[in-house]
């Protein structure tokens, strides 16, 4: 593997941006400084007038391997998360069949192994009848433990007491957990549904999966690790309400939160034009949410940024408000949709860094990423800030085939990606190199 050299580059990284190089050898940083000289062999990438940051650390993926890869794969869809700026993925626990022992985790790992572009770990998911498999897991296993306290499907939706307070007492690591409450929500859905059967208009759903339901489930989430000591992290957060859940600040937390970007960028209003195209649970709230994720963000309440990417076809969206799935496709815009809170004057270019790379790599305990740092892996992004570019749909790389965000303009992009040293995506263009690897955890 040949070095690579990386010179003029503005680098984000830890709370400043500083001019300079750097240096890449056998897939790690070597070296980082004002200026260092090549030497024959080495190849030499111009970055001037491009930000250096670390890649994006996605903690909530759905990329649908196994059982579901009429609409996404580990392969398709690491391909879309390079373009986007992801160089590492934690990917959920509802395929078919679910990832609910230690031998499906295990499968789901030697599925990655050769095909993904980015580094990779995967989740074990929790249920109603799997305790022992919970106990089971080594901490150090793999990123956490998938709790849905909310609508799911099969019998991943973990709703027995007696069961959530044993894995909460119980769990070795790290619990991811999406917080809705499943009777509230089917309340509201029979409230609308005898009022407009069952065509409700989209613009419903936020009003059916409202801030009480997402509050109901979080809190409770909180209380529950509070009273045990439980390392929880609580995905993708919606509400403003749900927000006085969660101390400010960026100190050793035991319990923390999520933003995606979709939350971060859409809002009720944008049901009209998009449909069930941007339908996902927990839902897109209103304006006034949306801007106080964004305060959020900046006072340490929502702890990291991730994008819940999960594709569906186009046919399956197509259908009425109770038929049409939940989520989205979004891993391939995610750096540029961060970059809009800082393009909109929300977020500075060091704090999105420390939400979407270092957060992601300290609060999961990820071993060498996330950092720019000499001897960590060389998991790098380059960007170009200050352009316009249109979301089109002959440019989406999903297997879908469709992103939520066609005919929307970005004012950043990704110009190149590397994973593990290797450069993975350039311009436009995606390397048919696959040097993802199985993410490593140092947990005590």
């Amino acid at each position: 593997m040949n070095k690579i050299l990386i010179k003029n580059a503005r680098m984000v990284n830890e709370g400043a941006v500083t001019e300079g190089d750097l240096l890449i050898a056998a897939g790690h940083i070597e070296r980082i400084g004002g200026e260092i000289t090549a030497s024959a062999g080495m190849d030499v990438v111009d970055a001037r007038g491009l930000l250096l940051v670390p890649g994006m650390i996605d903690d909530q993926v759905h990329f649908r391997e196994p059982g579901l890869t009429h609409k996404a794969d580990m392969a398709t869809e690491s391909r879309a998360a390079v373009a986007g700026g992801i160089t590492s993925f934690m990917d959920m626990p509802n395929t078919n069949p679910q990832t609910l022992t230690l031998d499906a985790l295990e499968e789901k790992f030697l599925l990655a192994e050769g095909r993904s572009l980015a580094n990779y770990a995967f989740y074990l998911g929790a249920a109603n009848d799997n305790l022992d498999q919970v106990r089971a897991l080594a901490p150090n296993q793999t990123c956490g433990i998938k709790v849905f306290m909310g609508a799911s499907t099969g019998n991943m939706l973990v709703d027995d007491p007696r069961i959530l307070d044993a894995l909460f007492r119980d769990a070795p690591t790290l619990i991811a957990a999406h917080c809705e409450d499943t009777p509230l929500i089917k309340a509201n859905e029979e409230r609308y549904r005898q009022e407009y059967g069952d065509d409700i208009p989209m613009r419903l759903h936020p009003l059916i999966r409202n801030e009480e339901a997402c509050y109901r489930s979080s809190s409770l989430a909180v209380e529950l690790a509070r009273r045990h000591g439980t390392r929880l992290h609580v995905l993708h957060i919606t509400s403003a309400r749900e927000l006085g859940l969660f101390e400010p600040g960026t100190g050793d937390k035991r319990i923390t939160a999520e933003a995606c970007v979709h939350h971060l960028y859409f809002d009720d209003r944008d049901y009209e034009e998009k449909g069930n195209l941007i339908k996902c649970n927990p839902a897109i709230k209103s304006v006034a949410d949306r801007a106080a994720l964004r305060t959020a963000l900046v006072d340490g309440r929502i702890d990291l940024i991730g994008t819940d990417h999960a594709p569906h076809t186009l046919q399956e969206k197509a259908a009425g408000y109770f038929k049409a799935p939940a989520g989205l496709p979004l891993v391939q815009h995610a750096l540029p949709l961060a970059l809009e809170l800082y393009h909109d004057g929300d977020a500075s270019l060091e704090l999105i860094v420390e939400k979407t790379a270092h957060a992601p790599a300290r609060l999961f305990h990820v071993a060498e990423r996330g950092f720019l740092r000499e001897g960590y892996w060389a998991d790098l992004v380059l960007l170009q800030l200050g352009v316009d570019q249109e979301v089109r749909r002959e440019d989406v790389l999903y297997k879908c085939g469709w992103s939520p965000l066609e005919g929307r303009h970005l004012r950043s992009r990704v110009a190149a990606t590397f994973v593990n040293g290797v450069k993975v995506y350039d311009d436009g263009k995606v390397s048919n190199a696959a040097p993802g690897q199985r993410l490593k955890f140092q947990r005590d």
